[in-house]
């Protein structure tokens, strides 16, 4: 099945900033995300897709290239895997096709002959919570890697055999055809650029020289990092073939929903919920903080959402060179099972409240907006 537009993908205009996709893979990475869909392929492969698609729109290389030349121009077959730099890069995926016009013989897509491409990208989603964003964290994670084949030692033939010379291409990996004045150059079609055959491959690892495994790998989390940022681990990716490069590890870090605090850039927002007498009495109230604790106080005849500021009590961002804020929104709480003693107290007080009139009102009351409503 054919890939869809990028651009369709995470449904973006073409011109779309790089906030407004940000936003849209935000979206589509919460409600796809494996981990909130256990056992859905088909919720799977759609956030493979928005990341896929995430992952080159915000890439201006990337973008450029997909823009002009469409899947083409990001295919990792064709052009040595996302991250290749510049047009030449883009060249080579045809080989040596008009290869003096566009520079791409002899400028490192090819060395002896043989063509050689960089290994694609991996992508890895890693969870942390807020608290590790803010302070950073080092963490271990598990990815697939490659290793020699113990039973052929990297030949990819069957013991006791040997991949002969592709008789083709006579071991370059390449063949050349001439039309006029103009030399063609493309993979071999029957070695695929390896420039060898293997009649008898090894049943260990199916003639590819290596067998998969699994390693560990350390990665160092920085401090400040946000929802959606991206750490490149180089080399770690998929090999190369023909001797080219591997590729890149791509880690996208996923801050998990807090149960106190919501995260703006390097602000934080939190409730702070303030009783009814403190509200209407003033006084000193604890609010949380990443750090720990801070008062604030509380002055009389305070209203749900009142906001207070704390100076340096948000997140230091990765790219910025003071904290954030913290902003405590203020939410007077109602008491609830009250006794018939208290009941009879809060009854006596708001007849005394409503004795005074509008000198208690912290601005018109609803009554008076009421009022005014209906007598125009």
């Amino acid at each position: 099945m054919p890939k869809r537009d990028y651009y369709e993908v995470l449904g973006v205009a073409r011109n779309a900033p790089d906030d407004e996709i940000k936003k849209a893979f935000r979206k589509l990475a919460m409600k796809y995300h494996p981990d909130r869909n256990p056992g859905d392929k088909a919720a799977e492969e759609k956030f493979k897709e928005a990341k896929e698609a995430y992952e080159v729109l915000t890439d201006s290389q990337k973008k450029a290239a997909y823009d002009q030349y469409g899947h083409a121009g990001v295919d990792p077959n064709m052009r040595g895997g996302p991250g290749a730099e510049g047009f030449g890069g883009f060249a080579e995926a045809f080989g040596d096709i008009f290869g003096d016009i566009f520079g791409a013989r002899g400028g490192g897509g090819a060395r002896g002959g043989r063509q050689m491409y960089r290994g694609a990208d991996l992508s890895y989603a890693m969870e942390i919570t807020l608290e590790e964003a803010a302070a950073g964290k080092d963490a271990q994670i598990r990815i697939p890697g490659w290793n020699e084949c113990a039973t052929c030692h990297g030949s990819g033939a069957r013991p006791g055999t040997s991949a002969t010379v592709c008789a083709t291409c006579r071991g370059q990996g390449v063949v050349q055809m001439r039309q006029g004045f103009f030399s063609v150059q493309q993979t071999c079609p029957h070695c695929h650029g390896s420039g060898k055959l293997i009649k008898e491959p090894c049943t260990a690892c199916q003639g590819q020289g290596r067998v998969r495994h699994q390693k560990t790998l350390e990665v160092k989390v920085p401090a400040g990092i946000d929802d959606g940022m991206r750490i490149r681990s180089a080399g770690n990716g998929e090999p190369g073939t023909g001797g080219g490069p591997p590729g890149d590890l791509l880690i996208e870090i996923h801050v998990k929903k807090h149960d106190i605090f919501e995260r703006d850039g390097d602000d934080l927002h939190c409730m702070a919920p303030v009783g009814f007498a403190t509200a209407a009495l003033g006084g000193e109230v604890q609010v949380p903080t990443l750090g720990g604790k801070a008062a604030i106080d509380i002055p009389e005849g305070t209203q749900t959402g009142k906001q207070f500021r704390l100076r340096g009590k948000g997140i230091k961002g990765v790219r910025s060179s003071y904290p954030g804020d913290l902003y405590c929104h203020v939410r007077v709480e109602t008491p609830v099972k009250l006794t018939e003693h208290q009941k009879k107290l809060l009854r006596e007080f708001d007849e005394s409240v409503q004795q005074g009139g509008a000198k208690h009102a912290p601005g018109e009351s609803w009554g008076e907006k009421i009022r005014s409503f209906f007598n125009g």
